[in-house]
């Protein structure tokens, strides 16, 4: 195993988070190729539970303060130490360049944890790479032009559709690369950028050598009814799951039904007043956010996914959701909607079943088909996981990563 000379930051929202398991994988993928790292989290956890692969991470944390009067004398202490620093004035000039569009708090909240990340940042660190091209970009950029350091990114979802597009275009303009988990988001980032094309993708992919295990594979149902259907994800508006319930309170009498959701977020409360409305809170079970063996559990309880996305009012939308291709990895067919990345892994009536966002109809009409169907169903649960096996592999991507990576460290 080579190893660099010299540590990567690895700066993120927050970590460790339960719903961030591309972020965690990728960290151990790159620590398993030797490539030692520096976790820069601009967020205490706040998960009661983690993941196997966090207890393999081996990785140093550095907690910025989260807001700025959590820790004025931290924050005043690196405030004036980030004056002496070779590119204070440059970087000045760009973040207040950013504050005359931009006058929040949160854009002075990024200045000061900047000024932290930079006047504390350990000397072997050599390449300071972000997670999102929102909060966590902004943060890095403006310590890595304090410190006159180069710096790349890796963008997802939410951070490139709701970051203004004057924001991205600067940071396009400032950093060194970037990569993005879909065709759809490297292309679109890739218009802005005066065609430089500095977006390179790379899938987010599973680590099949974990995951793909013979305990982990939902088997054909022998239990007696209900049927269960299991979903995945925080409750915010963009996963869809306001238009799920309304869909399975259209299903017919005759369908037998339970749905296992996983997750937390701010509109649960909300939705589980929405399913005791429609009258489904008895066929509801709100599991909370689990780690990612107990999700997998799930899976193997289960006889089909199903994943309601859309674009959200802010503009939010998911990337490729991992918890699809977890799913058709653990062998159950899935429902999902035709929004963002998902058509780039689910194949309409191929690999899976696609729908509408925001057709509680439509999705019904999928539910009840594959619901009655056991042969459809078993088709497109062994066409998406032969899918999975053969284009979703985690190692192409963080094989390129750590390339890319370990002379930039060398140097």
């Amino acid at each position: 195993m080579t190893r660099s000379a010299g540590r990567l930051a690895v700066v993120v929202k927050g970590y460790p988070r339960l719903s961030e398991t591309f972020i965690a994988q990728e960290i151990l993928g790159l620590q398993n190729r030797g490539i030692e790292q520096l976790i820069v989290s601009l967020r205490h956890p706040y998960d009661d539970a983690i993941h196997d692969m966090h207890r393999a991470i081996r990785a140093e944390v550095l907690y910025l303060p989260e807001y700025l009067k959590d820790d004025p004398v931290r924050v005043r202490r690196a405030r004036a130490a980030a004056r002496h620093l070779p590119g204070h004035d440059d970087a000045r000039s760009i973040f207040e360049n950013d504050l005359a569009r931009d006058g929040s708090a949160n854009r002075h909240r990024r200045w000061g944890q900047a000024c932290v990340l930079a006047s504390e940042l350990p000397e072997d660190v050599g390449w300071l790479h972000s997670h999102y091209l929102h909060t966590p970009a902004s943060v890095t950029r403006y310590a890595a032009a304090l410190l006159e350091r180069p710096w790349s990114f890796s963008a997802h979802a939410k951070d490139i559709w709701t970051t203004p597009e004057w924001e991205l275009r600067d940071k396009l303009g400032d950093a060194a690369w970037g990569v993005s988990c879909t065709r759809l988001n490297t292309d679109h980032l890739n218009t802005l950028a005066n065609g430089r094309d500095p977006v390179s993708l790379v899938y987010h992919g599973l680590d099949l050598a974990t995951l793909d295990q013979p305990e982990n594979h939902a088997c054909p149902r022998t239990k007696p009814k209900p049927f269960r259907i299991v979903t995945v994800g925080r409750a915010v508006e963009k996963k869809g799951f306001d238009d799920l319930l309304r869909a399975l309170s259209l299903l017919p009498d005759d369908i037998d039904w339970h749905l296992d959701h996983i997750g937390k977020g701010e509109l649960l409360g909300e939705l589980k007043a929405m399913a005791a409305d429609l009258g489904l809170a008895d066929r509801v079970n709100w599991k909370g956010p689990l780690p990612r063996s107990a999700v997998f559990e799930t899976y193997r309880a289960s006889d089909l996914f199903v994943l309601a996305a859309k674009i959200a009012r802010s503009g939010d939308r998911d990337g490729l959701p991992n918890v699809l291709m977890e799913a058709q990895l653990s062998g159950l067919a899935c429902i999902a909607t035709r929004v963002s990345a998902i058509p780039e892994l689910i194949n309409h009536k191929s690999t899976g079943w696609l729908v509408e966002p925001e057709d509680p109809r439509g999705l019904a009409d999928a539910i009840a088909r594959l619901a009655r169907d056991d042969d459809l169903r078993t088709r497109l649960a062994n066409a998406g996981t032969a899918r999975v096996r053969s284009d979703f592999s985690c190692d192409e991507g963080i094989d390129r990563l750590a390339d890319r990576f370990r002379p930039l460290l060398e140097s």
